[in-house]
């Protein structure tokens, strides 16, 4: 996608999504909570507790998944292509902090965060700047710190449907995880490692204990794919 493009769904983001996946039943606030609920294990997991991380969430667009994650960090930072998008992020979330980037270079010094995160935007980034866009991401975390994204899981068919049906997906070039993994290792990161998702239409704690087992399983509807800075 093209900046403007981004700029065009400012104000109509939440309602767009819902649209492309009100076939399957489920709200858009259902696979945030799922995404929230997948971070937030991963944080107390690596760092050992939560409210004490710092995350950088790059290509955050309207921030739709802050006001979700806001009790896992203790402090959340969003850049975005889109200045539009930016500027409704700071709108809806005044207590987190924003910047537009230009895509390339990230706006921050090396070791500046403890976790970078991006959610279902890798698809979006044209694949010769995979690399660079992953290495960013390296850049500015701490060694120790974490490389995150979760993406669709182009396995999937509800997925793929999804990502048909929605506007801004239209040039989407989904990967799997296997081609995750590959990329997170050619930017210099360690213990890598993928988790299925969304294998349920429900987030009750008992599908969420099913899907942790479930979770080398490649079917679920999205996955997270995690890296550690040496």
């Amino acid at each position: 996608m093209t900046k403007s493009e981004f700029d065009d769904y400012r104000d109509t983001y939440v309602e767009t999504v819902e649209k492309s996946v009100g076939f399957s039943g489920l709200e858009h606030s259902f696979f945030q909570t799922s995404k929230a609920l997948k971070i937030e294990h991963l944080v107390q997991r690596h760092f050992g507790a939560i409210n004490k991380v710092s995350v950088l969430d790059v290509g955050c667009g309207v921030g739709a998944a802050h006001p979700y994650m806001a009790h896992i960090f203790n402090s959340i930072h969003g850049v975005d292509i889109s200045a539009e998008s930016i500027e409704q992020a700071r709108l809806d979330n005044p207590a987190h902090a924003y910047a537009h980037y230009d895509g390339l270079r990230l706006p921050f010094e090396d070791n500046s965060f403890d976790m970078t995160l991006s959610v279902c935007v890798l698809h979006h980034v044209p694949p010769e700047h995979w690399a660079n866009f992953l290495a960013e991401k390296a850049r500015v975390v701490r060694p120790g710190g974490l490389v995150c994204l979760i993406e669709h899981n182009p396995i999937n068919p509800a997925t793929r449907l999804s990502v048909a049906r929605c506007p801004f997906d239209k040039d989407a070039v989904l990967l799997g995880a296997r081609k995750m993994r590959r990329h997170l290792i050619a930017a210099g990161l360690s213990n890598i490692f993928t988790d299925h998702f969304v294998f349920f239409p429900s987030n009750k704690p008992l599908f969420r204990t099913v899907e942790r087992a479930m979770k080398r399983v490649p079917l679920g509807a999205q996955y997270l794919a995690v890296g550690r800075k040496k």
